[in-house]
């Protein structure tokens, strides 16, 4: 439902949907709301300043879960994604990241490291902490 309204969010623009994203995704991160249910995606949608009557509308178009189920047909086919979150780089790698928010101070430090790491090094195939306890001291 999310994609849904992410997709309907897009019709409006770049700028609409980067701003609505972000809006999102800070709500889910920081207040933990669902992401399958359109009245936080409305409320977001209000927040962003959208035309709300329009996001109304587009998010009941059944045409968008074609969209959605073409992006996820390219993102397994083409780049072997399997989950959320999957980053794609610019030379065709992908590495999907399961991780707990970073303190503040080290958020930047973190992704910086991340990219370095799995950019360019196509050689790593998977990484994983093993379990139980996982995640230990990351809490």
């Amino acid at each position: 439902m999310a994609s849904i309204a992410g997709e309907a969010a897009k019709r409006q623009g770049k700028e609409a949907f980067d701003k609505f994203f972000l809006n999102l995704l800070k709500k889910r991160h920081e207040q933990r709301v669902p992401l399958n249910d359109n009245d936080i995606f409305i409320e977001v949608a209000t927040e962003c300043n959208l035309d709300v009557d329009r996001f109304k509308e587009d998010i009941l178009d059944s045409d968008l879960v074609n969209i959605i189920a073409k992006d996820h047909e390219d993102a397994s086919g083409t780049h072997g994604a399997f989950g959320t979150p999957t980053f794609l780089f610019n030379n065709g790698q992908s590495i999907y990241l399961k991780t707990f928010i970073p303190p503040k101070e080290e958020s930047l430090e973190s992704f910086e490291h991340f990219v370095g790491l799995f950019s360019e090094r196509s050689y790593f195939g998977e990484v994983k902490r093993p379990q139980p306890p996982w995640p230990k001291g990351a809490l």
